[in-house]
């Protein structure tokens, strides 16, 4: 009956002390888990840029954008927004941004700040035109500068797509889209060794035009894609080089390519009217009938996106005869 007793006893203790291993596992386990999800949950990237250095958290869920090329972007790698820049024209292949799903955070000049705190988004994309108020948003939420530098199109284009990349888990979709812009870089920029002609760029407004040539806001045409300026020599600024249709006449260029600002900020399209003019008719571009009217959203509204850069690259190759 004693060893019966003892038998027992012994092995309630062993059970009882196994138990207690167990629960003290499982919490370390719970502890853990709790520390790695934590941690999952904190995690940020480093974003080193001029106007300030931030950092953003991984996969932030409430985005806020000011840029439409970032949001051509973030549209294509199927990444939601909270709230987009409402108060002017958003392009048409972005229209689905004008519904109310989406907050208004004012225009691409002027952010609605109390909008922005209301949202409290975990970051916010900006370009050249919200870089006077950088330090305003800042206060509000981590903001990232995704401009384009024009001097340097491509490079710059390419580090903003691999922080988009870097941010939201997407490396492996912007590398695909990379290598697939290059590739049609590629293809043009053989096409254009083997023609023989010179290009002008233009934008028509009201009743003017200025003229941009080689590392300007649309000198992506000469630096990248290839097409030679029948001008090396215009002054490189974002509102371009007041020209006169004199200037056209005298440069005669082969090919003559028109943005329309007028269209591109919504009112009636203008650009054909004002510069198909008795001086223009004078130049090889038109009596070629080698004038394209660019599409002004991806130029005008939209560069420096996964989608407006490859329409870019489309509308050039098309010209190429």
């Amino acid at each position: 009956m004693k060893k019966t007793l003892f038998f027992l006893f012994a092995s309630l203790l062993v059970l009882t002390l196994a138990a207690c291993g167990s629960n003290s596992d499982d919490k370390e386990s719970s502890n853990s888990k709790g520390a790695d999800s934590k941690e999952a949950e904190a995690e940020t990237i480093e974003i080193k840029q001029e106007l300030g250095d931030t950092e953003v958290p991984k996969n932030p869920e409430k985005v806020v954008v000011f840029d439409f090329g970032v949001l051509d972007s973030l549209d294509k790698l199927g990444i939601e927004v909270a709230g987009v820049a409402k108060g002017g024209v958003i392009p048409s292949y972005l229209e689905k941004y004008e519904s109310d799903d989406y907050e208004n955070v004012g225009s691409l000049k002027e952010p609605d700040f109390e909008k922005i705190a209301e949202i409290d988004p975990d970051v916010i994309f900006i370009s050249g035109r919200q870089s006077a108020v950088y330090d305003q948003l800042a206060e509000l939420a981590p903001t990232v500068f995704l401009g384009v530098d024009t001097t340097n199109y491509m490079e710059s284009f390419k580090a903003n797509m691999n922080t988009l990349g870097e941010i939201f888990d997407k490396q492996s979709e912007i590398e695909e889209e990379l290598a697939a812009i290059d590739s049609s870089i590629e293809e043009l920029n053989k096409k254009a060794q083997d023609m023989d002609q010179k290009a002008l760029i233009t934008l028509a407004n009201d009743d003017k035009i200025s003229a941009y040539g080689p590392k300007s806001r649309f000198g992506i045409i000469h630096d990248v894609f290839g097409v030679p300026a029948v001008d090396e020599n215009i002054e490189a600024s974002t509102h371009g080089m007041n020209v006169s249709f004199e200037y056209v006449m005298e440069q005669d260029p082969d090919l003559l390519y028109v943005i329309d600002r007028s269209a591109a900020i919504g009112e009636e399209p203008a650009a054909k009217n004002i510069v198909e003019n008795d001086l223009v008719k004078e130049t090889k571009a038109f009596k070629n009938d080698n004038i394209a009217y660019l599409d002004p959203e991806f130029w005008y509204l939209s560069g420096g996106g996964l989608v407006s850069v490859q329409e870019m690259i489309k509308e050039i190759d098309a010209t190429l005869k």
